[in-house]
């Protein structure tokens, strides 16, 4: 009995054309990423390595032997959870008052057209950060508020903010203004209007700049290292509070480096389809 031959799977030229333009995409896109996705992963193996290896020259990119003292050494010698819980609440505190502020500021100057002060606002985004610091520490060391949450809370508002309002100016604007005019006619108020038909849809708008703040403020370092003290220091701080002038233990300072990463990564992860959704909200339009 003969035995059927497979058949030869021939593509056409346009078939060919297309599997290699998407052959190209991903090899570029690799090539893009590889400097990010090695820095991960030295981040990861220098935190299992032991101090020898870490130290180790030439570099041991693939650890011999695995160990976790580096994560339990960042839990006995600093207050890890505390320095957590107090980068949380710093956060969202922000986060939540530049969303509350800064929605109905995006509004207000889409709908309005005021592009003057939108540009006060861009011009406020791309100031350092270090022009607002001493002002701000000696006014909240007068009045006894170093140390405290709502200094914090309020200093990171100044990164928070203009990023929230610069966002979502350009998220209002591609709403048509007949859903303004509509709903106006309607009997709603401005508030009513910004509410009921702004705000549902623009949520992934709203979601793209809530993350970019809560990051900018889970990694700000600056702010808290000069403002805050032993009851409000932050992440980022207690990771500068690792080295010494004597000795850097890379293992110890590549786990913590892991640990304030890992919170944005599983949070990114869980909404990246938000986050897909308000990047290209608007591009397509028709």
């Amino acid at each position: 009995m003969a035995v059927a031959q497979p058949r030869a799977i021939r593509l056409s030229r346009p078939e060919l054309r297309d599997i290699s333009r998407q052959a190209l995409s991903w090899s570029l896109l690799l090539l893009i990423m590889l400097p990010t996705i090695f820095i991960f992963y030295w981040m990861i193996t220098l935190s299992l390595k032991t101090q020898v290896e870490a130290m180790a020259f030439p570099p041991v990119f693939i650890p011999t032997q695995i160990t976790f003292d580096g994560y339990m050494e960042v839990f006995a010698r600093s207050a890890f959870v505390k320095y957590t819980v107090n980068s949380l609440i710093i956060a969202i505190g922000s986060t939540g008052l530049g969303l509350i502020l800064g929605v109905p500021a995006a509004f207000s100057i889409a709908r309005w057209r005021l592009h003057r002060l939108a540009l006060v606002v861009l011009v406020t985004r791309m100031t350092p950060g270090i022009s607002y610091l001493v002002p701000w520490f000696i006014m909240f060391r007068s009045l006894g508020l170093t140390d405290t949450y709502i200094t914090l809370i309020l200093t990171h508002l100044i990164v928070g903010l203009p990023i929230i309002i610069w966002l979502m100016i350009s998220y209002f604007e591609d709403l048509s203004a007949e859903l303004y005019d509509a709903s106006l006619v309607d009997g709603c108020s401005i508030y009513g209007t910004l509410w009921r038909v702004a705000l549902p849809l623009v949520k992934p708008g709203i979601v793209v700049a809530a993350i970019l703040a809560f990051i900018f403020s889970w990694n700000n370092f600056l702010f808290a290292v000069v403002l805050a003290g032993p009851k409000t220091r932050t992440l980022p701080v207690a990771v500068y509070n690792i080295m010494s002038y004597e000795e850097i233990i890379w293992n110890r300072l590549a786990a913590a480096a892991v640990l304030i990463t890992l919170p944005v990564l599983i949070l990114t992860f869980l909404i990246q389809r938000h986050i897909v959704s308000g990047l290209t909200f608007g591009a397509v339009k028709g």
